[in-house]
């Protein structure tokens, strides 16, 4: 299984065709694409689930980002995305959450997870926790086989300063100071449509778990306090 060469071709036309017209005549490789992607995360969830139990019983359909557009605040008002994305996670797509990413780009594709953009209070508790389990969540971003895949910075916005509340002599303040903890590799186009892909991006998925783990229970509060 891998991604087909009309999944790139069709973002790299509707990148510069971005109107309606351009779409309505090119409806039916659009559907397909999208049998394509739900075929794909069908598959990512069977895999995922054997490592992951909480992505049991998740639609495809709910994990895969529609490609319209709100332009309603937006200077840019053409009407589509120009990218697919799929985000896989117990409950379906939720940014707030955990989970398991995959984004398709000409030229700007992504294998990655983590939690992206999480609200106030569970960024709280996830610092809170990074804090009194700092060994646990040292051991798995050092992983080798997690820093192969992802590297050693979060793809998140950081604090110039400590973030309220935290102790800036704190021994993870560097860390405490992202205001979010989603990680990301690059995929080349050549990777991409290669087939390898679904079972090297299993594998990097299955390197993000240890971390979506440590995440996931922080926001739940299902970690013992100390």
């Amino acid at each position: 299984m891998k991604i087909s060469k009309n999944v790139l071709s069709f973002l790299s036309e509707l990148k510069i065709y971005n109107n309606r017209d351009w779409f309505l005549e090119n409806k039916k490789r659009f559907n397909e694409i999208q049998s394509e992607l739900i075929i794909l995360t069908g598959y990512f969830l069977s895999e995922i689930e054997k490592f992951d139990k909480t992505v049991k019983g998740v639609d495809p359909k709910s994990c895969i980002f529609r490609i319209y557009k709100d332009v309603r605040f937006s200077k840019d008002k053409s009407p589509y995305k120009t990218h697919f994305g799929i985000f896989i996670r117990g409950g379906g797509k939720k940014i707030d959450g955990t989970g398991y990413y995959l984004h398709l780009e000409p030229d700007g594709s992504l294998v990655g997870g983590g939690c992206y953009q999480p609200d106030p209070k569970s960024l709280f508790k996830i610092r809170e926790r990074i804090i009194s389990d700092m060994n646990v969540f040292r051991k798995i971003i050092n992983d080798r086989k997690f820093v192969q895949d992802f590297g050693t910075e979060f793809y998140a916005e950081k604090l110039k300063t400590a973030p309220k509340g935290f102790a800036k002599d704190n021994p993870m303040i560097e860390l405490l100071k992202y205001k979010g903890f989603a990680v990301a590799k690059k995929i080349k186009n050549t990777e991409l449509t290669s087939n390898d892909f679904v079972s090297e991006t299993l594998k990097s998925f299955r390197n993000l778990y240890p971390l979506n783990q440590f995440l996931e229970e922080a926001m739940m509060d299902k970690h013992k306090r100390k």
